[in-house]
């Protein structure tokens, strides 16, 4: 299947909103995310749905696929942008309109939770869907700069997006040496693990994994990479970028624990595959966007990380 890309942003164009995990506790950073896109000279539209709760969820499933489905099939919408992750977007998979997305590709933007969808989209349609900052929870305040200019030039530019730039007195740190190149895929650790042995998860195959998570003990990343060895899922991969791996740490003082460096260590010092730690993206400030779906090249050898062609058309 050939790897469709989305038609670039371009000012005046029309953002969708939604909120397929879900709701912020305070709405009113949607408007203000909202308000940014508005002064930057692009329209919005809000899914009707955003805004709603369901327990933990941004609406009942049905509500949320609504707005889905809406944005995609909206002529006017040219990009969608996530309120934030949290949990919700595994319980839509089987119910999304694939067909409708493969029809209408659109720049789609999440991360965490919304990991779930980027791969399913990747599977069932090939789309280059992008991990990048999010309305409630990167755009409602001061926007980090870094994030912001990478983001805006991902979605707008269709030049190549070459090497990765660093944010300032950040470097990328080789784990184990070597250079390789394929498409990149990924996302969040935990919720790769929760689409395991469905048809939503992508060939491995000669990809570049990129990984990232947040607040799991070291012992649970090590039963997540445990599971993707077990299954023979590293044994495909051509690479390995680690992103952040927030407050991965044990909480217990008084407990035995390996950190995460070793059970990095053991899972992905074994592969004969270049591996590099540090790339900036993840719950944090200073956020690279990840294009998922181009060819990008890894030189642990010389530390950089480079994407190989644009994201946009």
């Amino acid at each position: 299947m050939k790897l469709q890309k989305p038609e670039s942003l371009r000012n005046g164009d029309t953002i969708g909103i939604i909120s397929p995990a879900s709701s912020p506790d305070d709405l009113s950073r949607i408007n203000k995310g909202v308000n940014y896109f508005e002064r930057l000279g692009y329209h919005v539209e809000v899914g009707k749905n955003v805004g709603k709760y369901e327990g933990y969820l941004a609406g009942t499933d049905e509500e949320r696929i609504e707005d889905l489905h809406n944005m995609f099939s909206n002529k006017n919408i040219r990009a969608i942008i996530c309120v934030r992750g949290g949990y919700g977007s595994p319980r839509l998979l089987d119910k999304i309109d694939y067909q409708l997305i493969k029809k209408n590709p659109k720049i789609f933007v999440g991360y965490s939770d919304i990991t779930a969808l980027q791969l399913a989209f990747f599977t069932k349609t090939n789309l280059v869907t992008f991990a990048g900052p999010m309305v409630a929870v990167d755009f409602h305040s001061e926007i980090n700069r870094y994030t912001e200019e990478i983001f805006w030039r991902t979605i707008t530019s269709t030049k190549k997006i070459e090497k990765v730039i660093l944010p300032e007195g950040e470097s990328l740190l080789p784990m184990k040496k070597g250079r390789a190149e394929g498409e990149i895929i990924g996302g969040n650790l935990s919720l790769i693990l929760s689409l395991l042995g469905s048809s939503y998860i992508p060939k491995f195959k000669d990809k570049i994994l990129f990984l990232e998570d947040i607040d799991e003990a070291p012992y649970k990343v090590d039963r997540m990479l445990n599971q993707l060895t077990i299954a023979g899922m590293l044994k495909k991969i051509s690479g390995v970028l680690l992103g952040e791996f927030t407050d991965c740490v044990e909480k217990d003082a008084e407990k035995k624990t390996l950190t995460l460096d070793e059970v990095f260590e053991k899972y992905l010092g074994e592969l004969r595959i270049p591996v590099i730690k540090n790339f900036p993206h993840g719950h944090r400030k200073a956020n690279h966007t990840i294009p998922f779906g181009i060819k990008t090249k890894v030189n642990a050898d010389k530390g950089y990380v480079e994407f190989l062609e644009s994201a946009v058309i």
